[in-house]
């Protein structure tokens, strides 16, 4: 049988490998997250939620990598497939990425063009978060032979931050 020594000892180098503790409780505002919600049916109804950032005093990026992200093509219905990259800097808010995941997913029955999806995607991060930067890489796959790459950010990129390289090769094709 243990002493109490022992117990008391177990469980302080047990605490010392227990994760931090956590506040309890979400946000408010996010409604979305630990509940069962539908995929949004567009883009126009789909709602990108936030948080507050945990960190607003530090410049930092946070990324979206998004490797199958499909759309349909507006003309002809057929699907369009493409790798995105998002990187921000969050300012007061960083979104939410349950929120964002559902967001990405409506736009799989919307029609619109390879610019149109990639800026529209930035733009609804920009009016939800507002960060302090924020560039979007769309790599769309090709249809018809040509890819098309679609690029938006929103200005330069902060001094003394880290931008890591997208790591999103150019299209090489079969070669």
């Amino acid at each position: 049988m243990a002493t109490k020594r022992q117990n008391a000892s177990k469980r302080t180098r047990g605490a010392s490998r227990a994760a931090p503790a956590r506040k309890k409780g979400k946000p408010a505002s996010l409604t979305q997250l630990g509940a069962s919600v539908e995929t949004p049916a567009s883009p126009q109804k789909a709602r990108l939620e936030t948080a507050p950032n945990p960190h607003p005093d530090a410049l930092y990026i946070a990324r979206f990598t998004a490797p199958e992200f499909t759309s349909l093509c507006p003309v002809t219905g057929q699907p369009d497939f493409a790798h995105l990259v998002i990187d921000y800097a969050p300012n007061k808010l960083i979104v939410e990425s349950k929120s964002f995941k559902l967001f990405l997913t409506s736009f799989r029955n919307h029609g619109a063009f390879h610019e149109d999806c990639t800026v529209a995607i930035a733009k609804a991060v920009i009016d939800a978060a507002a960060p302090r930067w924020l560039r979007i890489g769309g790599y769309w796959y090709p249809r018809g032979g040509i890819p098309i790459d679609v690029f938006y950010q929103t200005g330069a990129p902060p001094k003394g931050a880290y931008i890591p390289d997208p790591g999103v090769a150019a299209y090489r094709g079969r070669g």
